[in-house]
């Protein structure tokens, strides 16, 4: 086993504990154009850099990841910095947990990557980043005590690497976290309300995939939600309002699941009286891919969709809110492709939660006009109309449609923003410069 390995295969914790032996409480990777090469601050992290660049499923010239351990509970924190030509990376942090740092990496890999797309995509001027803190298993992660220290230090990491990357609300974050870090930083969105934010996201990101559900029915044949069986994978923030508007739309049967027991049973309670099937699971536990339904919508964690899960997939349409939900999407979209099943990407549908707070520091008004085309059916660049347009290239070209997706995201994240350029990419290579990992 190599260096690498070793080390890509060590938990979290472990990886701290080496950290700490070789007194190392910060450090960064950079990715050097010139060299073609993603140098590392601390030469015993280098076979790390090394293996992320060989790596061609998940790195994407990434411009730069920063880490920090907590000064309190041994918790991992990291800021991974995608794709910043169109303007500072946005995107939100995640509390989650990992078995081995591989997991973590490329965790944070694809989230970013997938943003840099997704904010391209609907036209916002934002790069793409991605916030990963891995959850220590030995730290009651309830704690409000120990939640609020941790959020707070991960608000003096965003201040430390100079708004290369503004963060927002994600998986395992909420809006009393997300004050936490505002409390120590001003590069953050999804402020709460009470402190001039827009809060939390997740009802309009719901709203973007019933019109990414509802391009993909128009693209087969004219048909609406009505009537229809939905397969809902993870029941939290996004996937219970996403429940909510299906029986808005009145879809004959929802069929959902969550690793959440006290979840399960809140939206169980919450739709009594309706056609919901809900169960609590395993992590890990994909059953409810198999269930005969119409659209399947994975909502939860990313790299569901993949060799093991697709051949069990019966459902005419995937369209969910889950990011990355690919696990590598050369392959899988393919995989799906050849099945016959169409795939909504995930990056074009759940677009609407950085819609909603990427441009809080412009105000607010009622029924915001620039956040509510996005929602409509008309405006060019919706979600309904670009799902429309994806799914007829794909079909026009015999291309598999997150391919097409990702061609014209990739295409469009090379623009320069027009007032700051690449002011990104200039501020991490001025932290570089300035060796931030030492200053502690």
């Amino acid at each position: 086993m190599s260096r690498a390995e070793e080390l890509i295969n060590l938990s979290p914790q472990e990886f701290i504990r080496f950290l700490r032996k070789q007194n190392i409480k910060k450090f960064f990777f950079v990715y050097d154009q010139n060299k073609n090469n993603l140098i590392s601050s601390h030469q015993q992290l280098q076979p790390v850099a090394d293996y992320i660049q060989a790596d061609k499923r998940d790195f994407m010239e990434h411009e730069g990841m920063f880490f920090q351990i907590s000064k309190n509970y041994d918790t991992l924190q990291g800021a991974f910095v995608h794709r910043t030509n169109r303007g500072q990376a946005a995107g939100g942090v995640r509390y989650w947990h990992y078995d081995k740092m591989e997991d973590y990496l490329r965790d944070g890999l694809r989230l970013a990557k997938g943003m840099t797309r997704k904010n391209a995509l609907a036209g916002l001027w934002w790069g793409g980043g991605k916030g990963v803190m891995a959850h220590n298993p030995s730290v009651d992660k309830y704690d409000p005590d120990i939640r609020a220290s941790l959020y707070r230090e991960y608000g003096e990491l965003m201040t430390s690497i100079r708004g290369c990357y503004v963060t927002a609300e994600d998986v395992g974050t909420n809006v009393t976290d997300m004050a936490n870090i505002f409390s120590q930083t001003r590069f953050t969105t999804c402020i709460p309300h009470n402190l001039g934010g827009s809060g939390n996201p997740s009802i309009p990101t719901a709203r973007g995939v019933i019109c990414g559900m509802e391009a993909a029915l128009k693209f087969i044949g004219n048909e609406t939600l009505e009537g229809k069986t939905v397969a809902v994978q993870g029941m939290g923030n996004v996937g219970g309002p996403l429940i909510g508007f299906l029986f808005d739309k009145n879809v004959k049967k929802v069929i959902s699941c969550d690793v959440n027991p006290d979840i399960v049973k809140k939206l169980k309670d919450e739709f009594a009286g309706k056609n919901l099937q809900v169960n609590a699971v395993e992590r890990g536990d994909n059953s409810i891919f198999s269930v005969e339904c119409d659209i399947l919508a994975p909502c939860a964690t990313g790299a569901v969709l993949n060799p093991q899960t697709i051949p069990q997939i019966k459902a005419k349409i995937i369209c969910g809110a889950a990011n990355n939900q690919l696990e590598d999407s050369e392959r899988d979209d393919r995989l799906l492709y050849e099945r016959g099943i169409i795939y909504v990407p995930d990056f074009l549908t759940n677009r609407m939660g950085i819609v909603n707070c990427a441009n809080e520091q412009d105000g607010y008004v009622n029924n915001d006009p620039l956040i509510e085309r996005h929602l409509t059916k008309d405006w060019e660049y919706s979600v309904y109309q670009t799902g429309l347009r994806v799914l007829k290239e794909s079909k026009e070209t015999a291309t598999p449609p997150s391919k097409v997706a990702i061609r014209m995201a990739d295409k469009l994240s090379l623009e320069n923003h027009p007032v700051a350029g690449h002011r990104g990419r200039q501020i991490i290579d001025s932290l570089a410069a300035d060796r931030w990992h030492e200053d502690i």
